[in-house]
């Protein structure tokens, strides 16, 4: 197997089933070494798969494992399983904190042994096997961390019916947002994957019944948006929130309509949770939702041409700040041209800084470029010229969304 994680190894926590198991087979494909880090080593009464079954899928799919029994509350057994992965495998590349612990209950609801749980499987969780982690991660060439956890959305909504779970699973994220910045220099990439939708597993089924399968997509829109991200640059591509579907239509896959369980229910999908904006495959660019600039980025993509590449000659790197912070990149310069999230590949010819609302309010026509900058909304670095060709590039972009 000669894939682009051929030989390198990724640790996945809770990996014996769902989507921790779809992520372990689709770096399988590749030859992979995967150790699957999880609890389950005796067959659960409801619900398929051990450790071993799992290796066995992975060895079958392409990939060497190493399955290992570890709670990830208990530090002795990760550490067991990292020195095992590194005994066996020479080292650790990848680490997928995907273990999890969920209770949808309110205060008064939730017991202090279940929010201890949530707590100690879901932050401390991913805290620890991290830290044992990234000694290693320092000495790989392409080192990743990819916590399965959501944009940190502040929103109340999304504390008043289970604030127990919330702070649990925020605070896999807040890792990310603090890792991502203390191991910068060490080229160490720290990111997040949250799904758009409801997604089908064993678990799921068994909390919810097997009806919600009509309106949920499978695991692998889940493993196949992390196999993107795990492939990237580390030094390149960290510090992001990433929505599967997003990471999908950057890559160039507009059409998710196989992810769907029942392939009639593609657009009638129910979200998941954490998530503001509204489920609308080809939805238009969104007015103010969080994910409004990644949709204006995924409408730019729509829209570029080699005739428009051919036309500007320019490669921009825009510097995000407000509630949608972030960088972003639109490359109408090499190739077919490439727009998304993150830097790009090429050398910038500019660097534009701005409020993500000046940012969106710019993008949608209500301010001009060139009046954003005389204001100070817009800051730029680097060519000029080649800057200000946004506004005449934008008002053709926008006649065409």
């Amino acid at each position: 197997m000669m894939g682009k994680l051929a030989g390198r190894t990724v640790f996945i926590t809770g990996a014996s089933r769902g989507i921790g198991k779809a992520i372990a087979l689709r770096a399988a494909q590749d030859g992979a070494n995967v150790v699957i880090a999880a609890k389950t080593a005796e067959p659960h009464p409801k619900l398929p798969g051990t450790i071993y079954t799992a290796a066995k899928e992975v060895e079958a799919a392409g990939g060497k494992c190493l399955p290992c029994i570890v709670d990830v509350r208990e530090e002795k057994q990760v550490a067991a399983a990292v020195e095992a992965a590194v005994k066996t495998f020479g080292g650790i590349d990848i680490l997928v904190n995907n273990a999890s612990a969920i209770s949808l209950t309110g205060t008064l609801e939730t017991e202090m042994k279940r929010y201890d749980l949530m707590q100690n499987i879901n932050t401390r969780g991913t805290f620890l096997v991290s830290k044992i982690c990234l000694p290693y991660l320092k000495k790989s060439s392409n080192p990743h961390i990819l916590n399965l956890s959501p944009p940190l959305n502040m929103s109340k909504f999304w504390f008043k019916n289970h604030v127990a779970y919330t702070m649990a699973k925020y605070g896999m994220s807040m890792c990310v947002l603090g890792m991502a910045e203390e191991f910068a220099a060490d080229g160490i990439a720290v990111n997040a994957l949250w799904p758009r939708t409801a997604i089908h597993t064993a678990a799921i089924e068994m909390l919810t019944g097997p009806d919600s399968a009509r309106v949920s997509r499978k695991p692998e829109i889940m493993s196949d948006a992390a196999y993107y991200i795990l492939t990237k640059p580390s030094r390149s591509c960290s510090g992001n929130f990433f929505i599967d579907d997003e990471v999908l239509k950057a890559e160039g896959i507009t059409d998710l309509t196989k992810y769907a369980c029942d392939p009639s229910y593609a657009d009638k999908l129910m979200p998941d949770f954490f998530l503001d904006d509204e489920i609308t495959p080809n939805a238009p660019v969104a007015k103010g939702g969080a994910s409004s600039i990644a949709n204006i980025f995924v409408n730019i993509q729509k829209q570029i041409s080699p005739d428009l590449v051919k036309k500007v000659q320019g490669v921009y790197l825009f510097q995000v700040t407000g509630a949608e912070e972030g960088l972003w990149h639109l490359d109408l310069k090499n190739g077919n041209g490439s727009t998304g999230k993150g830097k790009p590949e090429a050398t910038p010819d500019c660097t534009l800084s701005m409020d993500s609302k000046n940012f969106f309010d710019m993008f949608s026509g209500k301010l001009k470029p060139s009046a954003a900058f005389m204001t100070g909304k817009l800051k730029i670095t680097g060519n000029l010229q080649t800057a200000m060709k946004l506004e005449k590039l934008m008002s053709s972009l926008k006649s065409k969304m």
